[in-house]
């Protein structure tokens, strides 16, 4: 039996992991993949542990893909994305917004001579918005939205240097599914109308969707948090010039990212420094070099100064926010990451918006007020769009199989 989505064709710009999770997915479901790798390679190959050639982490995300690699820098590699989007059912990319468009293979572009393409674009923090620019990784999407909060609290972790987060990529992966749920709820808009769609799928939105236990109770009370599991060795802590605590989210041991530091920093001589040369050695003296960090850290006048020096050197800042404070922020206003809904007996509650804005970058999401039904609140009507009577429906509540809300709480 074929896959329910054999036929589809899927062009993926994506790398690392929330845009090749989502093409796994597509692919698990029977999409011909076609990932555009390009000549330097997706830096997921670089991880380890490695089987021959082939890295693990690599394979996870992207086995059963047909694979083309191409210099967007060239005009002729660009032609070839180009035609392939052409033939594309669904196009998906997490490039930071607006870098596919200095190729001419942003939405619109595509969408001009492809009509009927599903274009999704995952990213830290969408297309739009204060944030729309910032660096974003997993580990400081998480500290913003409320989760590393969730995850210290929950284990009364002390300050210090032995604070330690999740060490799973829960904003990547969960992006992934997001953008997997996007692609079919688009292409369901493109069976009913003939019309392909633009979605924007952002990290720190569907962080603060999936966060089941916290609904934005902006009173102060303990709402508990996410269970997590202890370790990742790639998140450091420091403290901001105005003395906020924030995360980096690239280690300070490892070989790949310890650069990065040092070009941030200016100094390129602690890669001679007897104390660093490798990352055991850097493990070893992983105080000192955090001081050397957070003294550096305390020559700068405030954080947005700080900020644009990391990105200069490809590096992602978060503060660690509470849920509550990040809801309450400019950025997830401007989303909106929360809304409002009826608590069907005169008030409001605050829980987390939609991850996706469906439509072209420059539209408003549509401000459709979303009603919790009661249980069984709309048995008569769905029952009977499929053709049932009130006899047989009187019928099936009696005999349990369907229940009945109390008629007296349901409003008219």
């Amino acid at each position: 039996m074929a896959l329910p989505l054999h036929g589809l064709r899927v062009v993926d710009f994506t790398r690392v992991l929330a845009g090749p999770h989502c093409g796994k997915h597509l692919l698990d479901l029977g999409a011909d993949v076609i990932k555009i790798e390009p000549p330097t390679g997706d830096v997921s190959r670089l991880s380890f542990p490695k089987q021959g050639a082939i890295s693990g982490y690599y394979a996870q995300q992207n086995a059963g893909k047909r694979n083309i690699s191409i210099d967007l820098n060239i005009p002729e590699a660009r032609k070839i994305a180009l035609e392939l989007c052409d033939t594309a059912d669904v196009v998906i990319e997490n490039f930071r917004p607006g870098a596919l468009g200095f190729f001419g293979l942003d939405y619109e572009s595509v969408a001009r001579r492809n009509p009927r393409v599903v274009y999704v674009s995952m990213s830290g923090y969408g297309q739009r918005g204060p944030w729309r620019s910032r660096m974003a990784y997993a580990p400081t999407v998480q500290a913003e939205t409320g989760f590393t909060s969730n995850t210290l609290r929950h284990f009364d972790l002390a300050d210090g240097d032995d604070r330690q987060t999740d060490p799973l990529s829960h904003a990547d992966v969960y992006t992934g599914l997001h953008g997997l749920v996007a692609v079919l709820a688009a292409l369901n808009h493109r069976h009913a109308t003939g019309e392909g769609q633009y979605v924007d799928v952002a990290m720190a939105a569907v962080m603060t969707s999936i966060n089941e236990r916290t609904h934005y109770d902006l009173s102060g009370i303990d709402l508990g948090a996410e269970p997590p599991i202890l370790g990742a060795a790639d998140v450091n802590f420091f403290i901001s010039p105005e003395g906020r605590e924030f995360v980096i989210s690239a280690s300070l041991v490892s070989s790949l990212t310890f650069p990065f530091y040092l070009n941030a920093m200016r100094r390129h001589d602690l890669a001679d420094d007897p104390l660093f040369r490798t990352p055991e050695l850097r493990a070893r003296h992983i105080h000192k070099l955090r001081a050397i960090v957070q003294t550096w850290i305390y020559t700068f006048d405030d954080m947005a100064s700080l900020d644009a020096q990391l990105d200069e050197a490809k590096m992602a800042s978060g503060y660690v926010r509470t849920p509550e404070d990040f809801a309450a922020g400019e950025w997830a206003q401007t989303w909106p990451a929360v809304r409002e809904v009826p608590d069907r007996a005169g008030g409001r509650i605050t829980i987390p918006g939609s991850p996706w804005h469906f439509g072209s970058n420059n539209e408003e999401p549509a401000a459709v007020e979303q009603i919790p039904a009661f249980q069984g609140e709309h048995n008569h009507a769905v029952l009977s769009e499929l053709g049932y009577d009130e006899d047989t429906i009187a019928n099936l509540v009696a005999k349990g199989a369907l229940v009945e809300p109390d008629r007296e709480t349901v409003e008219p």
